[in-house]
């Protein structure tokens, strides 16, 4: 998304819509504040420099125990 800005509260909004969720007016600012943050969060780790031999792994396993 280069040279564009993320208009938040138009995503939320939308993906309201696509979802066919009742958003209601008092939730709204909350979820687009938490959206601002997960937006942010989310920034810095797409910022992270990767080497360029770096691979992505064909398969992740959870061990427990």
């Amino acid at each position: 998304m280069e040279g564009k800005q993320l208009n938040v509260g138009e995503y939320v909004d939308l993906m309201a819509l696509l979802l066919d969720l009742e958003l209601k007016d008092e939730y709204r600012d909350g979820v687009i504040a938490n959206f601002e943050r997960i937006k942010a969060i989310a920034q810095v780790v797409n910022e992270f420099p990767l080497p360029e031999t770096i691979e992505a792994a064909p398969v992740f396993a959870i061990r427990f125990g």
